[in-house]
This record gives C-alpha cells, sequence and structure tokens, in this order.
C-alpha cells in the first residue's frame, strides 16, 4: 500500500513539473533559453529540483562597455539545483554554466532564488535572481575572469504563461593583454516564459 502511494504522489509531482522556454528582447538584444526538468526523464530524481539548460544571447555593442563593433554571440549550458525552503514559496539553488563566444570561454559556478510574492490572489507574481562567477582559474581562452548577475519580476497571466521584465549584467573579462575588463551586455528586458 505504502508503495503504491508512493507511486501516486511521484506522477501527481511530476503534472506540476515543468520544462521552460524563455525569450527576452529589448530595443537592440534578443536573448533565448530553455530549462528541461531532469525530474520528468528519471524517477531518481525529484521533479523541480534539477535542471540542465542553454541559452543563446545576440547582443548589440551599444549595450557593451566599452562599446565593441561585431560582437560575438553567447551561448550557455547550464546546470541547477534547486530547493524550497520550507512552505513560503522561496527556493534557493546553486548551479554551473558553461558559457562561450568565438574567443572567450568560462565555467563559472552560482546561486539562484526565486520567491512567489504572497500577494498574488489575483495574478500571480514572483521575483526571481541569480549570480554567477568564473575567477581566472575557471576561465578558458583569452578569459581572465566571469561576473552575471540579473533581477527579474513575472506576471503570470495565464496558466504557465509569464511575461517577465528584467536586468542583466554580463561581464566577460579578458586577460590584460586581450582588453582587460568588458561588460558584454547590461541592458533591461521584457520577455516570455513559458511552461511545458
Amino acid at each position: 500500500m505504502l508503495k503504491k502511494l508512493s507511486i501516486i504522489a511521484l506522477f501527481a509531482a511530476s503534472a506540476f513539473a515543468m520544462h521552460t522556454g524563455e525569450i527576452n528582447i529589448n530595443d537592440k538584444d534578443l536573448e533565448v533559453s530553455a530549462k528541461f526538468d531532469l525530474g520528468q526523464f528519471n524517477e531518481a530524481v525529484e521533479p523541480d529540483t534539477m535542471f540542465v539548460g542553454g541559452k543563446f544571447i545576440k547582443a548589440d555593442e551599444k549595450h557593451s562597455s566599452p562599446e565593441k563593433s561585431d560582437l560575438d554571440p553567447y551561448f550557455e549550458v547550464s546546470f541547477l539545483m534547486m530547493r524550497e525552503i520550507g512552505n513560503q514559496g522561496m527556493s534557493i539553488g546553486m548551479g554551473a554554466k558553461l558559457n562561450f563566444t568565438e574567443d572567450y570561454s568560462s565555467l563559472p559556478l552560482g546561486l539562484e532564488f526565486a520567491y512567489k510574492i504572497p500577494a498574488g490572489d489575483l495574478i500571480p507574481m514572483y521575483l526571481n535572481g541569480s549570480l554567477y562567477y568564473a575567477p581566472s582559474v575557471l576561465s578558458f581562452a583569452d578569459a581572465d575572469n566571469f561576473l552575471e548577475y540579473r533581477l527579474s519580476y513575472d506576471i503570470e497571466i495565464i496558466d504557465n504563461g509569464r511575461i517577465t521584465l528584467g536586468y542583466r549584467n554580463i561581464d566577460t573579462n579578458y586577460d590584460k593583454g586581450n582588453g582587460g575588463d568588458f561588460t558584454y551586455n547590461e541592458s533591461y528586458y521584457i520577455g516570455f516564459k513559458i511552461g511545458f
């Protein structure tokens, strides 16, 4: 009986787990990303706790510092583990990424949080943030270090569909002989997040 209840609970939890796709834009930049819930592929993994993902950013030099013409596209693959803390709508996670452009790559480690704002009786709202850093020992090619932080506010206007407003800062710093400090992208954006 206990085994049957465990299986039913696992399938019920899986029904609430979601993969997500996201597209963010502003007047100059495009960001497309996807995150897959490993709990939907492997019964040994609890849903909504372990994710793999990918990201592509086509950024404009107007949002880089110093401005650099012919800015290379940015690619990223990621792994994230999340855990809900208590039952107050707060989740915290830790993860790692492998990111690269044509002449830059790094392996930053980081922290993420997600918070469901409790005033969402009419429309569910969320606050999300992340911080990733790679020192020189985790930076390759011409890279010296990497720092990314972002903050976003989501409004769920339909089931599994959110509008997101956010800010991102991505520093892809090069070693001194190849350009030194460089902000790849610093911008505000608006976008859609879809759960599937």
